[in-house]
């Protein structure tokens, strides 16, 4: 059912005819990027309009890479599209040091009519830009708050009388985390006569190269205290671009905790030299920040204050952690980072922070699962209403066609981002465009190490969501507390025939168990006392769950689900396989 989106992205960007390149073609994206290289002295908002573009570039690779089934993904084009991407973030920010180095030069003529002192902020949806040059060298002044970012910082006295400048770089963007591996990955359901289990073919050699590290952990950087015990930092290692993994400090192994989390904020603080000789001389150069010299190395310096608001595009359910990247090490750190206070009704949060660095706000990824229960419910011809109910949260997606949208999502009893709601896009942008927003619903294949999960077979469970998925245009499923109580082989849940508006009753529901190869009608209801596998009344068992339901649907039903479209079928299952609310629930 699901075939490469290569040609119908092919064909889309045939029929822009904007002039930009087909990220797809190495020599196109190459010649877009060597134009682009040779281009000098461009202004700050040309190269964030540029910037849009080549944002937009990265976005369809990644596209590519997500949606492409994995037997069409081969891996000479993995590693192509992934050095485009590279390439393409690394001559976006080279491109934003250009700009700022002429803003630089012409410092004087963006200087504030109250301070004195060169301040511009740009915002843009994709960056805010803000840049603040000390002219006065005031040895009194203490911090500056770009109130149009609503960001602002504070000086140490000894960099408030220098010649330097401060850039923020607000991106609403990850280019900083490690891109996010591609395996060679081929999932089958098999079902052999000893019993059911998930076929997985992978690259042999990426296992082998894992043996051969000695079995130790690599999300984990251990250093050696003076007394001999072992010290567990709080490091992120990450997944993805959106996911990474927390490990807790504690003092003994018994009592390290691993933690997966979101990114949900990236902000660059960076400060530059603004000395005109230095510009001319030397281009846009960092001031080293505490000093680098051996007479300093043991000196103690003060700390740089921040202050920020948080998006209102982002939805933090709790407190986030504030951490810093590590470009040495290429991973998130909570180190060096201190004095962190939380305004969270205003939105605020300010903490002190010994260097410039790069600076992420970060959420358990797990905080919305397990699910509290869900319902899939059709809505008209070839569409239907998927909730999904969180501990903090109501998620509502509606799914028309090949496409799903964001129809509201409910937080402590009002709506919530309200820029998602009733667009359409593909399952997969809407999965990823939830989870920067700070909702994950999405279970990755390392979930059930932090998530209490009801495990079940994958022949029973995925046969089940494709089972559903073919009959969703007239059925309604919904969870059933017994899933809980079917054992590993069985799934069990609601089911009724659902060709009307309103609501379904209590009394019009009827529990399924299906194995993936067997479906049967149970004769106990959700509100039974017992959990008992005992067909009802006047059944029988069916190979599939369709000829089960079909055995009670009425003629209007089942034409109604002859009449599908594939395309809804497949944006169905592509859902229910992201949010797997069978085991999640």
């Amino acid at each position: 059912m699901r075939t490469s989106t290569s040609i119908p992205l092919s064909w889309e960007h045939y029929m822009q005819c904007d002039g930009s390149p087909d990220p797809a073609v190495p020599q196109e994206i190459n010649t877009f990027m060597s134009l682009w290289q040779e281009n000098k002295n461009e202004d700050i908002e040309f190269v964030i309009e540029k910037g849009n573009q080549v944002l937009n570039l990265i976005e369809k690779l990644c596209f590519l890479l997500l949606d492409t089934p994995p037997n069409e993904l081969m891996e000479k084009v993995i590693i192509q599209y992934q050095e485009s991407i590279l390439e393409l973030q690394s001559l976006l920010h080279q491109k934003y040091n250009e700009a700022t180095e002429n803003l630089l030069k012409k410092a004087s003529t963006y200087a504030d009519s109250d301070s004195g002192n060169m301040e511009v902020v740009i915002k843009d949806k994709n960056i805010t830009f803000c840049i603040w040059g000390n002219l006065k060298k005031n040895p009194r002044f203490k911090n500056h708050m770009f109130c149009d970012a609503e960001s602002g910082f504070d000086l140490p006295k000894t960099v408030a009388t220098s010649d330097v400048a401060v850039r923020i770089l607000h991106t609403h963007y990850d280019h900083i985390s490690p891109l996010q591996h591609i395996p060679k990955l081929h999932l089958k359901v098999q079902a052999p006569e000893s019993k059911p289990e998930l076929t997985v073919l992978y690259d042999m050699k990426e296992e082998k190269e894992g043996e051969q590290k000695g079995g130790e952990d690599s999300n984990f950087v251990i250093e050696k205290e003076s007394d001999g015990r072992k010290n567990y930092q709080m490091i992120y290692k990450v997944f993805s671009s959106l996911d990474c993994i927390l490990v807790n400090s504690t003092e003994d192994q018994s009592g390290l905790q691993n933690l997966v989390v979101l990114l949900l904020f990236l902000m660059t603080f960076s400060l530059f030299f603004t000395s005109p000789s230095k510009l001319l001389d030397a281009g846009l150069e960092t001031y080293p920040y505490p000093p680098e010299s051996e007479e300093t190395e043991d000196a103690t310096y003060p700390c740089i204050g921040v202050t920020l608001r948080l998006l209102d595009s982002v939805i933090f359910f709790e407190e986030p952690v504030v951490a810093r990247w590590d470009s040495a090490d290429k991973q998130w750190r909570t180190d060096c980072i201190s004095d962190i206070k939380y305004k969270m009704k205003e939105k605020q949060i300010s903490f002190d922070m010994n260097a410039f660095y790069t600076i992420t706000l970060i959420q358990d990824a797990h905080l919305n699962m397990p699910y509290q229960s869900w319902e899939l419910r059709p809505n008209g011809t070839d569409e239907l209403l998927f909730t999904v109910v969180t501990a903090f949260a109501e998620v509502q997606m509606q799914i028309k066609g090949n496409q799903c949208m964001l129809s509201s999502i409910i937080v402590d009893g009002s709506e919530q981002l309200s820029h998602l709601t009733g667009k359409w896009t593909s399952p997969i942008d809407l999965t990823v465009a939830l989870k920067k927003a700070g909702v994950n619903i999405f279970p990755s294949d390392y979930s059930y190490k932090y998530v209490c999960v009801n495990t079940k077979t994958p022949l029973a469970e995925v046969t089940t969501y494709q089972q559903m998925a073919l009959v969703a245009s007239a059925f309604a499923f919904s969870w059933s507390k017994w899933n809980l109580a079917s054992g590993q082989d069985q799934v069990v849940f609601k089911v009724s025939e659902y060709l009307k508006t309103d609501a379904v009753k209590d009394e019009d529901w009827s529990l399924y168990m299906f194995n993936g190869q067997r479906a049967q009608r149970l004769k106990i209801s959700e509100t039974s006392e017992a959990f008992s596998e005992e067909l009802a009344e006047n059944t029988e068992f069916h190979s599939t769950l369709y000829h089960l339901i079909k055995d009670f649907a009425s003629e209007e039903a089942i034409e109604k689900v002859k009449k599908t479209s594939c395309l809804f079928i497949d944006a169905t299952y592509q859902l229910l396989m992201a949010t797997r609310v069978l085991t999640y629930s």
